[in-house]
């Protein structure tokens, strides 16, 4: 296995060293680093910093544990005692993240990772939050609740910009060129909405056969904001077009059988999409087909609750109780 320092290979276009994602490369991730020092408790969300040279985790046990993605090593650990953490983010500032709190109430902060110090509180959601997502182009970022509401904020203000009003449990998501935010209502309906007339309801909305099994916990556009990912809490996986709601493809055959928060994942070009499992195994298909490219082995048994692909470099962290650092091996 190659040392990870020296096997930052981009992903990115414009770049000598660009690796394509094939089937053959995709295959090849082995896991490079495991942090088993870092965490006593579930690692609950993970996210990378825009230039993909930073990971931040939090976790079940009250830490925020940050990674240096060049280096392969933890660099910083802080805490949120008092209010716990969950569904961390990066802002558009390397040094600063909002986080949803797990204890005493469910304010959302802003964080200076620079000097450990709150920025800014937002409070007004009611009940636990289970959804966050940045603008990828300015300072708003939307929040969904098990109050059944979703509000939009911005940065710069601890007062709520704009509110909606749900009939079930949210989860909400910017598309990649921050014009259009998605809302998945009830485990059934898609919603779409401009960010600039919101307040005139959807401009689309996308009735989907309802799961009744499981529920949404998780909703992403692809880079190239063709497709939308909707994680659940049970044994699917579900993509459909951006643009028309039709259902692309089930993704099957990942262990779930706790009604885990199971995160899935696109990769940076749209291609393939990545999922956790109950058992500690990592999941790779062919987003277009929906066939299993990969069932990729980690080095612990318990369950993979988040993964992401890093933004610019070939790499993939997932959680479970530790962290992981997965890069491809393609001499093997």
């Amino acid at each position: 296995m190659k040392d990870l320092s020296t096997s930052q290979t981009s992903v990115g276009s414009g770049n000598s060293v660009t690796m394509k994602l094939t089937d053959q490369v995709m295959r090849s991730f082995r896991v490079a680093k495991l942090f088993k020092d870092q965490n006593t408790d579930r690692i609950n969300s993970l996210d990378f910093s825009h230039n993909g040279e930073t990971l931040i985790s939090s976790s079940e046990d009250d830490s925020i544990v940050i990674y240096d993605c060049l280096e392969g090593k933890p660099k910083k650990t802080l805490y949120s005692k008092k209010y716990g953490v969950d569904l961390i983010r990066f802002t558009h500032a390397v040094n600063t993240v909002i986080y949803t709190s797990n204890k005493v109430d469910d304010t959302i902060r802003y964080l200076s990772l620079h000097d450990n110090k709150f920025i800014r509180y937002f409070p007004g959601h009611t009940k636990k939050v289970v959804s966050l997502s940045m603008s990828p182009i300015d300072d708003s970022f939307l929040s969904g609740s098990l109050d059944k509401t979703i509000r939009l904020w911005d940065l710069r203000s601890p007062n709520c910009q704009g509110m909606m009003n749900l009939q079930g449990r949210p989860v909400a998501s910017f598309d990649p060129d921050g014009l259009i935010f998605a809302c998945g209502i009830n485990s059934e309906m898609v919603k779409l909405y401009d960010l600039r007339s919101y307040d005139k309801g959807p401009f689309t909305t996308f009735k989907l056969q309802q799961d009744r099994d499981c529920d949404w916990t998780s909703l992403k556009f692809s880079n190239d904001g063709k497709k939308i990912l909707i994680s659940t809490n049970g044994a699917v996986i579900r993509l459909v077009d951006a643009f028309t709601g039709q259902p692309m493809q089930t993704f099957m055959g990942q262990m779930n059988q706790k009604g885990l928060l199971l995160e899935a994942s696109f990769t940076p070009d749209a291609q393939f999409v990545l999922s956790g499992s109950q058992d500690g195994k990592l999941h790779v298909w062919h987003a277009e087909s929906g066939s299993k490219v990969a069932t990729l082995q980690s080095k612990e048994e318990n369950p993979i609750h988040c993964v992401q692909f890093n933004p610019k470099f070939m790499m993939v962290a997932t959680s479970s109780q530790h962290s992981a650092f997965w890069i491809p091996n393609i001499d093997e």
